[in-house]
């Protein structure tokens, strides 16, 4: 913040005296523009400490003393401040990326890791889509806490499939409890299971009922945002859908996922069959979660996440500048 201190003709009189307002302003530069403390001031001017005190805030209340914001290179307040005003979010964190989308994963897994060694604070019940190659930057990038700040990471989608991509997803829950002190649950599952009954049969045993039962408790959802067409990660982890599936839900509309729930450019939920199939945090259980933060960007994604921000699938969004500008381009739309 930089203090400036005008006494020009645009100045307010109110009932204050000349020599009042001259006085505020003389404390307000002295305060503001040489950096003087008050008990420095009181000394000088030969006034009381709680004079000088009332003097600034009328320098304020008066107009004398105007505070301007300045963010510093690579903060981006305005555009986060855009983002937020359109979609209706609580939170947007962008961070400035050029080159492939490696490297924008990259930028956006050291923003993800930033945000969250910063709004972490102890005892949270913290979920994550343990598929989401943003936050597997993310966790890679993540420094150890100096205290534990969530009892459990929960797995909120299954996928049991190709066994070197299994093992990244177990990593990242692993190297994520270990890193905040909690304790990593997993969910031992095939993300897409080949009926409803299969899922039902399932999701109703102890095993499983033990993770799930954390869903409810939530303080914080990690998750990514797909495109249709599925990441490389993605299509080796058991999670992608058939190509039939994939060809229903574009006819559709289908945008992009979260979790495995599709939706379409409005945000709005399509079943198209699958979601009885899905083992995984249902649509109605990820909404009750407090803080939904996703994390993901460029230009390939880019219909999912403003579907995603339409529908209101998340509360805090992570991307990078050249995403929201785009996001900001499009046509204003919120569910």
């Amino acid at each position: 913040m930089v203090g400036g201190v005008s006494t020009g003709p645009g100045l307010r009189r109110s009932q204050r005296t000349v020599g009042e307002l001259r006085l505020a302003a003389k404390v307000a530069w002295m305060y503001h523009e040489e950096h003087r403390n008050q008990p420095e001031i009181a000394t000088e001017l030969h006034l009381s400490q709680s004079r000088v005190s009332r003097l600034l805030k009328l320098a304020q209340d008066e107009g004398i003393v105007r505070t301007v914001v300045q963010p510093p290179q690579g903060v981006f307040t305005d555009l986060e401040a855009a983002i937020e005003r359109r979609f209706g979010v609580a939170e947007c964190v962008l961070v400035e990326t050029r080159g492939t989308e490696a490297a924008v994963l990259n930028d956006l897994g050291i923003a993800a890791a930033d945000h969250l060694t910063a709004t972490l604070y102890g005892h949270e019940i913290v979920g994550i889509s343990s598929w989401s190659e943003t936050w597997l930057s993310g966790v890679q990038h993540l420094r150890p806490f100096r205290q534990p700040v969530a009892d459990s990471i929960v797995q909120l989608v299954g996928g049991v499939g190709n066994p070197v991509v299994q093992t990244q997803a177990t990593l990242l829950l692993d190297r994520f409890a270990t890193l905040t002190g909690a304790e990593a649950v997993f969910l031992q599952t095939p993300g897409i299971l080949g009926d409803a009954s299969a899922r039902e049969v399932l999701m109703n045993d102890p095993a499983i009922q033990r993770v799930t039962a954390l869903w409810d408790h939530l303080t914080v959802a990690l998750l990514g945002i797909g495109s249709l067409e599925p990441s490389p990660l993605l299509r080796e982890s058991g999670n992608v859908v058939s190509d039939e599936l994939a060809e229903r839900l574009g006819a559709l509309g289908a945008v992009g996922d979260v979790c495995s729930r599709f939706f379409d450019a409005d945000g709005r939920a399509l079943a198209a069959g699958i979601d009885g199939r899905v083992a995984g945090i249902t649509e109605e259980q990820l909404r009750r979660v407090p803080r939904r933060v996703a994390a993901a960007g460029g230009a390939r994604k880019l219909p999912a996440i403003r579907g995603a921000l339409r529908g209101g699938w998340v509360t805090t969004l992570i991307t990078d500048t050249a995403t929201a500008r785009a996001l900001l381009d499009g046509p204003e739309q919120v569910s």
